[in-house]
């Protein structure tokens, strides 16, 4: 027997066809003030708290890799460990190189600077492209615009302060000669015979080790530098800045080489500028396969007739349908123009020059050239892919921001930073949000338990809350 005590809190609804409501899909009517105007503004301080804390998580975010960048600065200047080296070995004896090709400051213009400036450019003046549908304000435009900016920023960031906290700590920990050591060396020839710690100790070296302390040159930076060969800074850092700097262009230029989608795969307008705005024609609020290109593959059984004759029209009607099957496939996709291919690549054949210049320097050796390129290079597919989908199926969009109770925190259960706490469901805590509710409480998902909760305390459910928000948008 149900319990007679909650039944007040429980609306009667006169639609025959309505979900019977429980304690569970609303709250208590003595929660919520007589006064609307109380309410919303209740909600809207809510709201701006939730948006506090988002932005402070991201601040955050901001202030790891500056102290990252930081400790990598120190690891960077600490005195190397310094490895035994042979006066005769000639991988080290090349000639102290005084003007680099790329001296340190050209690098930070190239792989930082650089990559700053044009993200900035793409993601302010491309960005979000020409899928934004009429009507859209502006105002949604340009946070969509400084999302795109801010995300971009954030990945190189992390591609490159990986990659510098990796390579100065790797640098002073091995402590391997440079191919111009012996150039910065300076060494105590006259009392070779104390410095020998390899081998039996001769008034000659005969290709025996010598510890460090062999070298005498007074400037301090450039003999403890020429134990810095393994890995290459020069490298890693244009790895990480000019490779991320490639990725990024070639996900907001939609370069990639062509691919047929996968069974399954989402209709296209979900990777437009904002989805939730497209109203597909002659349907409201739902979708329609207008699609001329993937017609269904379900092709009609003929059972047991004999399709040997050349005429027959069952025959005729199949080969029609494979005909057709295969044109689609093949339009699909298509090749990017070569020019967008150039520009993307240009960023990743700077780091490559780059690289090679401490070869012919002789700034480092080969495989400390490879292993430094190799850092960056992973960083910088990392970085990229923690902050934007894949180039071959994100449309060249960011990641969207982190849902507001999981701004600092998820815990053991929780799949996606993206999805709401309690019920798992997507929330909307991007530039749509404000524009859909007013101030956060939008989730991108609507139930029927969500539904009939609103429509149990006189709201409208979502999605025409949504709609009513878009049309006055649209004519402001």
């Amino acid at each position: 027997m149900p319990d007679e005590t909650i039944s007040p809190l429980i609306p009667r609804s006169t639609n025959p066809y309505s979900r019977i409501l429980t304690p569970t899909h609303i709250s208590d009517p003595s929660s919520h003030s007589d006064h609307p105007i109380m309410d919303d503004s209740r909600g809207r301080r809510k709201g701006r708290g939730a948006n506090l804390l988002l932005t402070a998580s991201y601040v955050f975010d901001w202030a790891i890799l500056v102290i990252a960048a930081v400790v990598g600065y120190v690891l960077g200047n600490i005195t190397p460990n310094k490895r035994p080296f042979s006066l005769e070995d000639r991988d080290i004896s090349f000639p102290f190189t005084v003007h680099e090709t790329v001296p340190t400051w050209l690098l930070v213009m190239c792989s930082t600077v650089a990559p700053i400036v044009i993200v900035a450019i793409i993601s302010l003046i491309f960005v979000p492209g020409s899928t934004v549908p009429r009507g859209t304000p502006k105002s949604l435009v340009w946070k969509r615009k400084l999302w795109e900016l801010h995300a971009g920023w954030l990945g190189l960031a992390l591609s490159l302060v990986a990659a510098w906290f990796i390579t100065n700590g790797m640098k002073n920990l091995f402590g391997k000669p440079r191919p111009d050591l012996i150039s910065r060396c300076q060494p105590d020839l006259a009392n070779l015979s104390k410095y020998i710690v390899g081998g039996i100790a001769n008034s000659s070296s005969n290709g025996q080790l010598v510890s460090g302390d062999i070298c005498k040159n007074p400037d301090k930076y450039i003999l403890d530098d020429g134990f810095r060969s393994y890995p290459s800074g020069h490298s890693s850092s244009s790895a990480a800045g000019l490779i991320y700097l490639s990725l990024f262009i070639a996900s907001k230029f939609a370069i990639t080489l062509p691919f047929l989608a996968p069974s399954g795969y989402a209709d296209a307008s979900a990777f437009t500028a904002f989805p939730s705005r497209i109203r597909p024609r002659g349907v409201r609020g739902g979708g329609s396969s207008e699609s001329y290109e993937l017609p269904t593959r379900n092709t009609t059984t003929v059972g047991n007739e004999h399709l040997s004759a050349p005429l027959d029209p069952a025959l005729q009607k199949r080969v029609a349908q494979h005909t057709q099957t295969v044109a689609a496939v093949r339009r699909q996709a298509a090749a990017p123009p070569l020019y967008l291919l150039v520009i993307c690549v240009l960023p990743f054949f700077a780091a490559i020059f780059i690289a090679s210049s401490r070869w012919f320097d002789f700034r480092h050796h080969g495989f400390d050239i490879l292993f430094g390129f190799f850092i960056g290079t992973i960083t910088a597919f990392f970085s990229f892919r923690y902050y934007h989908l894949p180039i071959s199926q994100g449309a060249g969009w960011a990641w969207g921001p982190r849902s507001h109770d999981k701004a600092f925190w998820a815990g053991v259960g929780s799949f996606s930073y993206a999805t709401e706490h309690v019920r798992g469901q997507y929330h909307r805590v991007d530039e749509e949000e404000g524009l859909a509710d007013g101030y956060g409480r939008g989730t991108g998902l609507q139930t029927d338990d969500g539904a009939a909760a609103a429509a149990a305390v006189g709201r409208k459910p979502m999605q025409e809350e949504e709609d009513t928000a878009y049309a006055g948008a649209g004519r402001s």
